[in-house]
């Protein structure tokens, strides 16, 4: 009886193993890691089978995945059922003419169309943001939607649940969503602020339902009767209100207002994820009012998560590399790409074009930091120029090509925002809107401390093994 439990055991052992291998060799396009996870699972029983079953395996797009085909997402024509479907050609001012082949992959890769007629402005911290965010949800007729991932009722947040809630008693139609996992960065739950109030709220992914750390909305909007918009990286939260804030504790973002047809597609995003939470599936005509061009921005909505076919920000990020002449310069709060994105990076840079990445110089999240500093080797050696930023904490997501075409949004450049959490970018080609971005990138450039590559190079081996040591956890960051 004991050799047949053994027999037994070694047998079930090796079938697991077997299985394991066999999942990683057809579901693994990375080669690489194809072969770590083949060579730990064979040489490792029940170990090797186990930590793949924990880390290897990619429940994270199958879940994703399987929602969407189950019908808990809206496809596109079944939230614009009035909608005109018909394209137009866009027509690219003439300094942007060599990102036409940005502007086709664009096309290709993205549901929402190109608009044209749009006026994006960004507001520079909470000192702009919120005035601007709160006088729209006084004068709001209709509806008010608005998701954030983190909204604390608490300061500032006190406001705005004041108004919302005065919107709500006055008739208008109000909204929430909000991330059930942000939810704790809240030191006053909205659920309780909003409790016994005609505020409708709902939070995405409840953790009750399952330990979702990843498959977050990290999406941030508010649009107001259906013709006005806010996006961008912003929370709502005190910290934003640097000047009310110390230095340790405020954070610096970007928000933009947006006007025109682009609002469409902002607020047929909103009632998405609303359908996904609720499977309420709101079509009134007030959510879709016609909007009359505002400015000369083409824009395009870029919501992008694990549930899509293609990595859309991604690829648009490549693909404004891949195009760019002059420069391309980056901003953002966590900085961890792929092999496929550090590739791109250096490939730009090595063809002459001036890549720049601002980093915050004090991160929030300590063990993202390290990891993202065991990365810069690679790019400064190939002329990739990295600047940090004083403090306060710096939690802007920029992106500007040639000084024609920003990419701005809720994603940051890392494993979480670019393949397992819910995203929200605009992708703009507006000389006016670049104009103020490549001024804030100047401004940055100048108050920043830029690496050298002996910077790196003379790290003690403690840090360089720390830091190292951090980076193998990338995928998961």
């Amino acid at each position: 009886m004991d050799h047949l439990l053994i027999i037994l055991l070694v047998a079930g052992s090796g079938l697991l193993s077997l299985a394991a291998a066999g999942h990683a060799l057809l579901y693994k396009r990375d080669s690489r890691s194809a072969l770590v996870w083949v060579s730990l699972t064979l040489t490792i029983p029940l170990i090797g089978p186990f930590l793949y079953w924990c880390l290897g395996m990619n429940r994270i797009s199958r879940r994703a995945r399987s929602w969407q085909e189950s019908g808990r997402w809206l496809t596109r024509t079944e939230i614009y059922p009035i909608e005109d479907q018909k394209r137009f050609e866009p027509q690219l001012p003439d300094s942007a003419i060599h990102l036409s082949d940005l502007l086709h992959l664009e096309e290709k890769i993205v549901t929402t169309p190109q608009r044209e007629g749009n006026r994006i402005i960004a507001l520079i911290g909470g000192e702009e943001a919120y005035p601007a965010m709160l006088g729209a949800i006084r004068s709001a007729k209709e509806t008010i939607n608005l998701s954030s991932y983190i909204f604390d009722a608490d300061g500032i947040g006190a406001e705005f649940v004041i108004e919302l809630i005065e919107a709500a008693k006055r008739g208008v139609k109000v909204r929430v969503i909000i991330d059930s996992l942000g939810e704790k960065y809240s030191r006053t739950s909205p659920r309780t602020a909003f409790r016994d109030t005609p505020v409708k709220l709902v939070r995405y992914l409840p953790l009750r339902q399952g330990a979702y750390i990843n498959l977050r909305n990290h999406r941030k909007l508010l649009i107001i009767d259906g013709h006005e918009a806010f996006t961008g990286g912003m929370n709502i939260r005190s910290r934003h209100l640097n000047a009310s804030e110390s230095v340790i504790d405020s954070i610096h973002d970007v928000h933009f207002s947006v006007r025109g047809p682009i609002v469409a597609d902002l607020q047929g995003t909103f009632l998405g994820d609303w359908y996904f939470v609720t499977g309420e599936k709101l079509q009134d005509q007030c959510f879709f009012h016609p909007i009359e061009p505002q400015g000369t921005a083409l824009a395009c909505c870029v919501a992008d998560g694990p549930d899509r076919e293609f990595r859309k920000i991604a690829q648009i990020i490549k693909g404004a590399l891949s195009c760019a002449k002059n420069h391309v310069y980056i901003m953002t709060p966590y900085f961890i790409p792929d092999r496929e994105m550090t590739s791109s990076l250096v490939t730009a840079a090595l063809r002459g074009v001036d890549i720049r990445i601002v980093l915050p110089g004090q991160n929030n999240l300590i063990f993202v930091d390290w990891a993202s500093r065991a990365l810069l080797w690679e790019l400064l050696v190939n002329g990739v120029r990295i600047y940090f930023q004083p403090p306060p904490f710096v939690h802007t997501k920029l992106m500007l090509a040639d000084n024609i075409w920003s990419f701005v949004g809720s994603a940051n450049l890392d494993t979480r925002s670019l393949r397992l959490n819910f995203e929200l970018n605009l992708s703009v080609f507006d000389p006016e809107l670049s104009t103020t971005i490549n001024h804030l990138f100047k401004q940055a450039f100048a108050d920043s401390r830029e690496m050298a590559l002996r910077d790196v190079e003379g790290y003690p081996l403690i840090i360089k093994l720390r830091n190292n040591f951090a980076r193998l956890f990338s995928p998961y960051l």
